[in-house]
């Protein structure tokens, strides 16, 4: 993909052609960094002439004159953003964050613009107010509802004054949420630890110590080894390195991301944004952020919220206790009189479970190559729903390593194009998550094809030995897979009702499917039935320490949230009496500490990151349908697909999930998953 500022303009602007490609996917090969602005600058100017028609629009307003015509308004600014926002966190530079930072102020405004104008709103609110009778169908007055819902919650109804505070607010949150999340990028990517000496390197496996040269190399230091923060390299050096001292030097840095008072610190940052979130949630009538946020969510406020947070934190707690105790007398058993730390927490766990179960990673790794677990999600979605997947080598890439598949229902009709980018580089934020480049939708009873998209950070193949994943890594990737099944399969009108954050996880495969794609890498060999029966019977270990560092974080993301006056205290203070509330244990820290809590300050997550939790809930639930019957039941498949993947946002979550299982969902089934009952 050219994102190279320094490559010449081309004559033509792909963005503001139709897409010649292959299922008019975006033409990565001829995107330049050039491009981004003139194109945004001529989507604007479109998108206000498309809204100024709907809005001085002589006739009365009708649903299709207005609320469909503004769920079609804004598809150029909607396509160059797409593109632009997928690759500043996929594969970004300098150019792209440079200009990403001058366009949010401008795309704030824009928004705003639209959502406080008061001639279109009065359409949107004169097709609300004569619904009654109007003759909708359910998806229409799904679409209308939640329009109607949108132009209120940014602020249609306030008076002029505070409309102009809402703008500015506005303006500083999508700087400040930006700044955050490249402060964040850029403190991942200067961290080194450079080993020398062999000697240090003792525990970890020759996987791990290859891809270290490799790193080392590529940065100009051969023969040496360099680790870096990004968690195919940290995570398995604090799990294996017997070297405590190097140990604990990785995880400061990583611990310590945003927190070091240099010029890429998030400290002050993220307060700020935390407050001015409140000053707009006040300005829109809620108490607090998390109040506005969960509105219309499953959990509906946050006292629910803080119910389920509540009720799975003293098992799980109790259960971490157990956890660190076990360590405590693994560290004596060494004859180290020293008090566990959290950098030595995933190290004498890795003791502990290779005592316990006789099981260690490296012995499971070789089954786990990351084309067999990618053949297997595909297996399962075959097996389940009929899909297939061809891979496609026309398709123009913004890296040489993402992968592209057309999907194909059982019938062979094309459901959509899924990109798939696996592995970690500096040009990438960490974690793992699912987009898209296309939402799907449907016009004049044409079915318009999703283009989607899962971004992963797994370990990357090195010399001859392909990407072998850890067991959390083949399940990151059926957990994405999930999201993605979600926004191919989906299958409605419009494209506001596109996809939801409702997810279908695949994780909890028995032994019958391990078996179809779980095979080592070199023989081809099925997974042995008795390390099937070892990571069946390891399932729940750890998983206090999981689900503890896990709920740490939401409940600091919801007291963030619903602080009903502004914070004084700075973010560390903050952190630390929001975890002396819960009563943290000192060798574990929050998943996200605030500096680095990324899906709040910086993705969308805010008074959400709660949510993987009741996915979760969902998860266990809804497999636990299959489980009932069998697990590649017809029925229960096309009652799910049904009634949950293709149905987006047609309908409350809630109800549509009802419509699958007849009930509520049950948090039992997840509290057995983790041990926690």
């Amino acid at each position: 993909m050219g994102c190279d500022s320094s490559e010449k303009t081309d004559s033509s602007n792909p963005f503001l052609e139709s897409y010649q490609t292959p299922f008019e996917v975006p033409p990565f090969d001829q995107i330049r960094f050039e491009h981004y602005k003139p194109a945004y600058e001529e989507a604007l100017i479109q998108h206000n002439k498309e809204i100024d028609a709907i809005a001085d629009n002589p006739e009365s307003p009708t649903f299709e004159n207005t609320i469909v015509a503004y769920d079609d308004s804004g598809l150029l600014l909607n396509q160059v953003s797409a593109v632009f926002n997928n690759l500043n966190s996929a594969h970004t530079n300098d150019s792209i964050q440079a200009l990403a930072k001058e366009l949010a102020p401008r795309l704030s405004a824009h928004r705003d613009n639209i959502s406080l104008n008061p001639r279109l709103f009065a359409r949107v609110k004169a097709v609300w107010d004569t619904r009654e009778g109007a003759g909708l169908n359910e998806e229409q007055e799904r679409l209308l509802e939640i329009t109607y819902k949108n132009f209120v919650r940014s602020g249609a109804n306030l008076s002029d004054a505070d409309k102009e505070k809402l703008k500015r607010i506005n303006a500083e949150l999508s700087v400040l949420t930006l700044e955050f999340g490249q402060n964040l990028l850029a403190e991942t990517n200067a961290f080194e630890l450079v080993v020398e000496d062999e000697a240090d390197l003792a525990g970890l496996s020759p996987g791990l110590i290859a891809a270290a040269a490799e790193t080392a190399k590529a940065k100009g230091k051969e023969g040496k080894w360099i680790f870096t923060l990004s968690n195919p390299s940290v995570m398995p050096f604090l799990q294996f390195a017997d070297n405590r001292e190097l140990r604990k030097k990785i995880w400061e840095a990583y611990k310590d991301r945003g927190d070091n008072g240099n010029d890429k610190d998030n400290k002050s940052i993220l307060v700020k944004i935390a407050n001015l979130r409140l000053e707009k949630a006040k300005l829109l009538g809620y108490p607090t952020h998390a109040a506005y946020v969960l509105e219309d969510a499953m959990a509906e406020n946050p006292e629910n919220v803080y119910k389920l947070l509540n009720d799975l934190w003293k098992p799980a707690l109790s259960k971490s206790k157990v956890e660190s105790a076990d360590i405590a007398k693994e560290i004596a058993a060494s004859g180290a009189t020293f008090k566990p730390e959290p950098y030595d927490w995933r190290y004498y766990t890795e003791k502990i479970r290779q005592k316990r179960y006789a099981i260690n990673e490296e012995e499971v790794k070789p089954y786990f190559s990351l084309e067999r677990v990618r053949e297997g999600a595909f297996d399962v979605a075959n097996k389940l729903y009929g899909l297939t997947f061809k891979r496609l080598s026309d398709v123009p890439v913004y890296h040489e390593e993402v992968e592209v598949y057309e999907v194909m229902d059982k019938d062979g009709a094309h459901l959509g194009v899924l990109y798939a980018d696996f592995f970690p580089r500096a040009s990438k934020r960490g974690g793992a998550w699912m987009t898209s480049y296309r939402p799907q939708s449907t016009k004049d009873g044409k079915r318009y094809a999703p283009v989607i998209s899962i971004v992963c950070n797994f370990t990357k193949p090195v010399g001859d030995k392909p990407s072998l994943l850890t067991f959390d890594e083949a399940s990151t990737l059926f957990h994405e897979f999930g999201h993605a099944l979600h926004g191919l399969l989906s299958n409605v009108t419009y494209r506001g009702l596109a996809g939801t954050n409702v997810s279908r996880d695949f994780v909890e495969l028995p032994s019958q499917v391990l078996k179809t794609y779980a095979r080592h890498y070199q023989t081809g060999e099925a997974i042995p039935n008795e390390l099937i029966a070892k990571l069946d019977k390891a399932g729940t270990f750890d998983q206090g320490f999981a689900t503890v560092e896990y709920l740490a974080a939401s409940f600091l993301d919801m007291d963030y949230h619903t602080q009903t006056q502004p914070i004084t205290a700075g973010a560390n203070e903050f952190e630390a009496a929001s975890m002396k509330k819960i009563g943290l244990i000192d060798e574990i820290i929050p998943r996200y500490r605030s500096t680095y809590f990324q899906h709040i300050f910086s993705g969308g997550y805010s008074a959400g990151y709660y949510s993987y939790i009741w996915a979760g809930v969902l998860d266990t639930d809804a497999f636990a349908a299959f489980k009932e019957k069998s697990l590649f039941d017809q029925s229960t498949a096309a009652s799910f697909r049904k009634n949950i993947l293709e149905r987006g946002n047609t309908g409350k979550p809630a109800e549509l999930y009802r419509l699958f299982r007849g009930a509520d969902p049950d948090p039992v089934h997840l509290m057995k998953k983790r041990g926690l009952n």
